[in-house]
């Protein structure tokens, strides 16, 4: 059995430090990022929505679970962006496709809420 790293925490100390980052990668993207508070925004008006839309628990889990997904996603592409941006302001191709597949993958997200909001409630 391999023993921990010096200076690494362990146990319940570990799990309140994790969620303690987690909760500040989550802040940092609702102070600086426009388009998560507008996500967020949206998330809590349409996940009371989609809980009184579902008729069962996997509709309700579609509705609701495909807004966390866009959510997940814009932290995803906005951690991109600001590693690219700390590397260098300068243009370069590679830097510009990693930020534009990250916006990608956002909208993608967004086309999945589309898609299952219209199957469920639709069908």
């Amino acid at each position: 059995m391999e023993s921990a790293k010096p200076g690494k925490k362990k146990g319940i100390k570990r799990i309140l430090f994790a969620f303690y980052y987690s909760s500040k990668g989550i802040c940092a993207a609702c102070r600086g990022e426009a388009a998560f508070r507008l996500e967020l925004l949206l998330f809590l008006v349409l996940a009371p929505a989609g809980y009184y839309l579902g008729e069962t628990g996997i509709e309700k889990a579609l509705l609701i679970g495909s807004l966390f997904i866009v959510l997940i996603v814009e932290i995803l592409n906005s951690a991109i962006e600001s590693v690219v941006d700390r590397i260098g302001e300068e243009f370069h191709q590679l830097s510009g496709q990693a930020k534009d597949m990250g916006s990608g993958a956002v909208l993608i997200s967004l086309v999945f809420v589309s898609v299952t909001w219209l199957l469920v409630l639709l069908t």
